[in-house]
């Protein structure tokens, strides 16, 4: 982190969007706290779905920000790691009360490991393999998925978590075929 901020010098600390990037990965362990801890069955509660929703807000928001008051190298490379955290650790949380099945939270978690290694690995070779729309959308069904799994109306409604959750494995699992499709092309 040090070494982040001598290379950006001051902007990395006080560019808006990484700012809330942070932010977002610093809130992450409350969002996980809130889950392993809730008095509702399965994880659910409205205080984790309130969280999760504002982190998701804060995501678009910085990206906004990112767009309209300038990126920075650490951003490009924050922005998705505090996604990763958020979504991984909760589906792990999800997974530690029992509201998600093992398989899918592997899936998701050893496809986001691989497509990272991946995309790094290309970059050492100069090669970039930029998100694709779908990418976004994939980000997007997977809070959708974390969203609906805590939110205490759906706890008796466990077809509706899990439809949810496959849903964004197959869009997860899809996109990392396309990042690795991009990848070999290049």
């Amino acid at each position: 982190m040090i070494d982040a901020v001598r290379h950006h010098g001051g902007a990395f600390v006080t560019n808006p969007a990484n700012m809330i990037t942070m932010a977002r990965i610093i809130a992450s362990p409350f969002l996980f706290w809130m889950i392993l801890n809730s008095e509702e069955s399965l994880g659910a509660s409205w205080a984790a779905v309130g969280l999760g929703t504002l982190m998701a807000a804060s995501d678009f928001l910085d990206g906004i920000l990112a767009r309209n008051h300038g990126s920075t190298r650490a951003g490009a490379f924050l922005d998705p790691l505090a996604d990763k955290v958020v979504v991984i650790g909760a589906m792990i949380a999800l997974w530690l009360v029992g509201s998600y099945w093992w398989l899918p939270v592997a899936l998701i978690t050893g496809r986001e490991v691989a497509i990272s290694a991946w995309r790094s690995y290309l970059a050492t070779k100069s090669i970039s393999v930029p998100a694709r729309q779908a990418a976004k959308w994939k980000s997007t069904i997977q809070g959708i998925a974390l969203l609906i799994a805590v939110a205490p109306p759906f706890e008796n409604a466990r077809w509706v978590v899990d439809v949810a959750l496959w849903a964004a494995v197959a869009l997860t699992l899809y996109t990392g075929y396309m990042y690795w499709r991009d990848g070999t092309r290049s």
